[in-house]
C-alpha cells in the first residue's frame, strides 16, 4: 500500500443498519491537500473474504480493482454486499424483500459519504465498478443513482431468458436469481420468463448516455456472451438517440468467467476519460 492508506470503516445507511467497507485513500491527496475522483468498487460473490477481495485480501486473483485504482489515485470505496461473509443485515426487519435493493440503497449512502469527504472531487460524480455479483450491482445501483457517471461491468449479466439456457432448476425460490441476497420474487415468473417486467436492455439503455464498459468472455459459465452481445446491440440503439454510441464499450476475451488484467486496464482508462486524472 505504498500509494495509499486503507481503513476497515462502517457508515450508517439507515437508521439501524451499518455497512462495512474499506476505504482506500491515495497520500498523493493528502500531501497536496488536493481533491480526487472516486471510484465505487462491488465486489464478486465470496462467501468467505466478501469485499476484502477487491483491495486484496484473499479470494480469487484478477479482483483488486479497489486498490489497483487506489494506486492510480483515485479514492475506492468498496462496501459489503448483503448476506455474503461478514454482512447480515436482517433484510425484512428493515423493510426489503430483496438483497439487491438492500445493497443499492446501501451504495447510494456510500457515494453520499464520499461527497462528504473533503479530498473526493465528485464534480464529475462517481464511477463504478464490478465483476460477477459485482458486475450486477454496479448496473443496479447506476440505475438508480445518476451521480454514477461511468459503469464498468465484468461477466455480470445475460439476458433473464438465457441465464444457464433458460433451465427452469434455477428459477425456484432460493436459486440463481431467486435467492434471498438477489430477487427472491422472480421465482413467480419460473415458468414466463419473457414476462419478467424488466431485463439487462432496459437496465442498460437507461443508463445511455453515461459512458459503460463491458467484460463478457467468451467462455463465461455463469453468463452467456452471445446473450450479453444481443443486450448490447439493443443497448446501442438507446445511445444513439444521443449520436453517442462509442460511449458503450463491449469486449469478449477469449477467457472463463475472470476480470483479465488487460480488461482492467482497459476499464480504467474508461473511467479516467470520465472522471479525470486524479
Amino acid at each position: 500500500m505504498g500509494a495509499y492508506l486503507r481503513r476497515l470503516i462502517t457508515y450508517q445507511s439507515e437508521p439501524d443498519s451499518r455497512t462495512p467497507a474499506y476505504l482506500c485513500l491515495p497520500k498523493k491527496a493528502f500531501i497536496d491537500k488536493s481533491r480526487v475522483p472516486a471510484v465505487l468498487c462491488l465486489h464478486p460473490t465470496d462467501s468467505q473474504v466478501g469485499h476484502q477481495v477487491v483491495v486484496g485480501l484473499g479470494g480469487k486473483e484478477g479482483r483488486q480493482y479497489a486498490a489497483e485504482l487506489a494506486e492510480r489515485g483515485f479514492v475506492t470505496l468498496a462496501p459489503a454486499y448483503p448476506l455474503l461473509a461478514n454482512y447480515w443485515p436482517n433484510l425484512s426487519g428493515l423493510g426489503y424483500e430483496s438483497g439487491t435493493m438492500k445493497a443499492i440503497w446501501d451504495n447510494s449512502r456510500s457515494l453520499d459519504l464520499l461527497e462528504s469527504l473533503p479530498y473526493v472531487n465528485s464534480e464529475n460524480g462517481f464511477a463504478a465498478i464490478g465483476h460477477s455479483l459485482g458486475g450486477h450491482n454496479a448496473i443496479f445501483s447506476a440505475v438508480f443513482d445518476e451521480r454514477i457517471q461511468a459503469v464498468a461491468t465484468s461477466c455480470g449479466f445475460d439476458a433473464f431468458a438465457d441465464y444457464y439456457d433458460g433451465a427452469r432448476k434455477n428459477w425456484y425460490y432460493g436459486k440463481g436469481w431467486c435467492q434471498l441476497r438477489y430477487m427472491p420474487h422472480l421465482s413467480n415468473y419460473r415458468d414466463r420468463l419473457q414476462e419478467i417486467p424488466f431485463d439487462f436492455p432496459d437496465l442498460l439503455a437507461s443508463l445511455a448516455p453515461r459512458k459503460l464498459f463491458i467484460n463478457a468472455p467468451l467462455h463465461d459459465s455463469n453468463f452467456r456472451w452471445k446473450s450479453v452481445q444481443r443486450c448490447t446491440a439493443i443497448v446501442q440503439e438507446a445511445y444513439k438517440v444521443y449520436q453517442l454510441d462509442s460511449h458503450v464499450m463491449i469486449h469478449h476475451p477469449d477467457t472463463p468467467h475472470d476480470s483479465v488484467h488487460e480488461k482492467r486496464e482497459e476499464a480504467y482508462k474508461l473511467i479516467q476519460s470520465v472522471m479525470g486524472k486524479p
